[in-house]
């Protein structure tokens, strides 16, 4: 297949064995900063995207804590609970360091496609078959509803309805699995705080890219902008009180809500973190187009113009495509 070049603007990705080694642009995890500036950006004026090869509990806790953050308040961690069979995040993986703040509850909303998620009380059970209710509270956002926040500047929404309970939490760990999507390309930070807040009415209301219509014949590019605009609207509301986690494991080119999904053929790459939900999906981006076996995922990415999310998500304020890739494994 053709794959894309690289946009030369942002920090080049190299081949990850040795990453950014003897890179003048590195800097080292900041200690005892604020959360208002702590890893938010690098000393090249970008914003700061870590990484870390070491995907085991050791290494996500690392990589959070390279940020600097001090969340405080009701702390909500927002991932997806996967249908039965996919490839969701394991408590294995990611028990630790839920478990590492104050009274954590892990949040998601019903699915809108039918599944094993699509009802409140069946989504409770995937939740704890999975694991999930094991290591915090788990919050059905949208089991009581929805609730609507602005959006400011989209060119295909003027609202999105998430879950009724987005608003009990003061602050959002966004942690997410990055891999394909049937849809959408791929699937990373900003599906998670879109598709992924939202509650089913929301949902259907993003992937119909705001007209109301059929959420399965709706224009392409017109869902992803409203993805970005959906994602913008919850970032607006939170006000710098949410970070972002991305996994590279198992990447499928099929989403965790897949409970069918297509065996991996490429390997797994490591675990980013940033503040930037567009700086950090577009690093991971670029690291599966610097891999020899990324062929697949890219292919898929591709064909559903996954990249234009990111350029209407830069284009409306939601973050940059240009970045500093950090290594923090020395």
């Amino acid at each position: 297949m053709m794959r894309r070049k690289v946009v030369t603007t942002r920090i080049a990705v190299m081949a990850f064995t040795g990453m950014l080694a003897g890179c003048s642009g590195r800097v080292e995890p900041m200690e005892n900063t604020s959360a208002e500036t702590a890893g938010t950006e690098s000393t090249s004026g970008s914003p700061a995207v870590y990484m870390t090869e070491d995907i085991s509990s050791d290494g996500l806790i690392a990589v959070y804590e390279a940020l600097g953050a001090v969340p405080e308040g009701n702390i909500a961690v927002k991932l997806s609970t996967g249908e039965p069979g996919s490839n969701y995040l394991r408590t294995d993986l990611i028990g630790d360091l839920v478990r590492s703040f104050d009274d954590p509850t892990i949040v998601e909303c019903n699915t809108a496609y039918g599944g094993s998620r699509a009802n409140t009380a069946m989504h409770y059970q995937v939740a704890e078959d999975h694991g999930y209710t094991e290591i915090a509270d788990v919050d059905i956002m949208d089991e009581d509803g929805s609730m609507t926040l602005p959006v400011a500047g989209g060119a295909n929404l003027e609202e999105n309805y998430v879950g009724s309970h987005f608003e009990k939490y003061d602050y959002y760990v966004v942690l997410s699995h990055f891999k394909g999507h049937a849809m959408a390309g791929y699937g990373g930070a900003i599906k998670n705080i879109s598709i992924g807040i939202a509650s089913a009415e929301g949902k259907s209301h993003i992937h119909s890219g705001g007209t109301g219509g059929s959420m399965w014949g709706a224009d392409q590019d017109a869902f992803l902008e409203s993805m970005a605009e959906a994602g913008k609207s919850v970032v607006d509301y939170l006000d710098g009180s949410i970070l972002y986690i991305n996994v590279m494991n198992r990447l499928s080119v099929d989403c965790d809500c897949d409970g069918n999904p297509a065996e991996p053929d490429m390997h797994d790459i490591g675990i980013l973190a940033s503040y930037d939900p567009v700086a950090l999906d577009q690093a991971c981006i670029d690291l599966v187009y610097s891999a020899k076996d990324g062929d697949s995922l890219a292919e898929r990415i591709e064909s559903r113009n996954g990249l234009h999310t990111l350029e209407h998500a830069e284009a409306i304020g939601l973050g940059s495509r240009t970045y500093e890739l950090i290594d923090i494994d020395g």
